[in-house]
């Protein structure tokens, strides 16, 4: 039976110390038959390595013997001085359930057992360990938010075995990027790469300490580049996809090309076992190398915005038929923020913006990172799709403010309005005007909304809308009563396509398109 898609768990790779057991590899002597010699028999081994029997494959023994040493472990204690701070348990209590971050509730709570014959390895509480890599000879170390994440006490190990007390410079958790500083000179260091030129298909390598096991090396390739994670707040990352075996303790580790550079920093895997299914996703090494500069300069991250909320679903080709769209690409707007960038140049709801920068925008997940990885006050060139033709805006992005464009639920409409339903509309919807306290509740303009009372044609309904929903617009035409509602309804035949922005009642706008038959 198929695993349906919201199953699925997001998981950040933090993991907890285990110990290796070392198998002991039984030898004997070569054989002296040439023959045998090109062939081993079972149990025996020969003198000189053996013509190998497949050839083109790679071999990363040179890259993993340069890159290796550069490779850190990664513990942490948390709890302490640092946990009280931030509303854990003091040093001498234990950690409670409600109290142990998420990943350490999935992974490290009571009676967790390391996967392995027997479950050895019970993970005491309130400790995790990560990966981390050098990226400069005087000991700065990069990582995961996640893995040092509300930690007291954060250990760096070296492959040599040296063990440093680790600084943290700073974190960033829209990133989940974190920067590390042990004292040290003439450490190992990783090179980075040209992240732009990393292409789905090509070789990747992974070196870290998953379940404890520490420089184990893993290979595979790149799947696909500029993945969006619906799944966290994350959405300024385009994730790069791989098939690499990562497991939990891989987090923060590197994600390395063929030549040794670092393309990216391996952070999360989607499962609906806490183990490796074949899709892991990194972090961008040129999105990690933007936070670090943020943090050594300021101690913390700038992001641009824009100033616009947009449907985090592609754009069908219902809607796109219902806007004249020639195609499905571009995010559409559904929300404008009042005196963000984007209102003062003139972008609207209803707008679809089909690039940013210069970069085509094929999925609303495209965005985001574009805007976001920005300098505040950096001038982006917009190109939006309104009523049959392509406009251009120079936006100048302001600093992002979590709270304006953090896009929550917006407030239930509360009861039903004493004003009567009208009869069902040519969408099958029987509506109603609001009262001003309602307005005032959705936080919406005078005479702006009509209530939907009853939902009464099939379209309507297969269009996911319900009673206590609030239509806004009709395209791009603000509705503000049922007799304007109907005016811009009036005329609509079957087989044509009307898009209607939509406050659910759930909270929340989106563009809905209904074709009644």
């Amino acid at each position: 039976m198929k695993t349906p898609l919201h199953v699925f768990a997001l998981i950040l790779l933090t993991s907890a110390a285990t110990t290796a057991v070392v198998l002991p590899i039984a030898t004997a002597q070569p054989s002296s038959d040439p023959q045998s010699a090109a062939v081993p028999l079972a149990g025996q081994a020969t003198a000189v390595p053996a013509t190998p029997l497949v050839s083109g494959l790679p071999d990363f023994t040179r890259l993993v013997e340069q890159v290796g040493p550069a490779v850190v472990k990664i513990d942490t204690t948390v709890g302490g001085r640092a946990g009280a701070r931030r509303g854990t348990q003091s040093p001498d209590e234990e950690l409670g359930e409600d109290q142990i971050p998420e990943i350490f509730r999935r992974f490290f709570g009571p009676g967790f057992q390391m996967p392995g014959p027997g479950g050895q390895g019970t993970v005491p509480r309130g400790r995790a360990m990560g990966t981390g890599f050098l990226i400069s000879d005087d000991g700065y170390v990069l990582t995961n938010h996640h893995v040092i994440d509300r930690a007291d006490e954060v250990k760096v190990t070296l492959s040599d075995r040296r063990e440093f007390t680790a600084k943290v410079v700073g974190s960033d958790e829209r990133s989940d990027v974190a920067l590390l500083k042990i004292e040290g000179k003439g450490l190992p260091v990783l090179r980075t790469a040209n992240g732009s030129a990393v292409k789905p298909g090509q070789w990747a390598v992974a070196i870290g300490s998953p379940f404890g096991l520490e420089q184990s090396v893993t290979a595979g390739i790149v799947s696909a580049v500029g993945r969006s994670n619906p799944y966290a707040n994350q959405q300024y990352v385009p994730f790069i996809q791989t098939d690499v075996a990562i497991n939990q303790g891989n987090s923060g580790g590197p994600l390395l090309n063929t030549s040794g550079e670092v393309i990216g920093i391996n952070s999360q895997i989607f499962s609906n076992s806490g183990g490796y299914m074949g899709v892991s996703f990194a972090i961008p090494i040129d999105v990690a190398m933007n936070v670090v500069d943020q943090l050594k300069k300021t101690g913390r991250v700038q992001r641009g915005q824009l100033g616009v909320m947009f449907s985090r679903d592609s754009i069908t080709t219902e809607e796109a038929r219902g806007f004249g769209l020639p195609d499905t690409l571009g995010a559409l707007v559904t929300e404008v923020v009042p005196g963000s960038p984007a209102e003062k140049v003139g972008i609207e709801p209803g707008d679809v913006i089909r690039s940013a920068d210069g970069v085509v925008i094929r999925q609303p997940g495209d965005l985001p990172p574009i805007v976001g990885n920005k300098v505040p006050g950096t001038k982006v060139k917009i190109v939006v799709f309104r009523e049959g033709r392509e406009r251009t805006y120079d936006v100048t992005l302001s600093e992002l403010d979590d709270s304006a464009v953090a896009g929550g639920a917006a407030p239930r409409p509360g009861a039903p309005s004493n004003a009567p339903a009208s009869g069902a509309n040519a969408l099958g919807l029987a509506t109603q005007d609001l009262t001003d306290a309602q307005r005032r509740q959705l936080g919406l303009d005078a005479k702006e909304g009509v209530g939907i009372a009853r939902v009464e044609g099939a379209a309507a309904r297969e269009a996911g809308l319900s009673p206590g929903d609030v239509v806004l617009r009709v395209g791009r035409t603000p509705v503000g009563s049922v007799a304007a509602l109907d005016r811009e309804l009036r005329g609509v035949k079957p087989g044509q396509t009307v898009m209607l922005l939509v406050r659910s009642s759930g909270g929340g706008s989106r563009f809905v398109a209904i074709t009644p038959e």
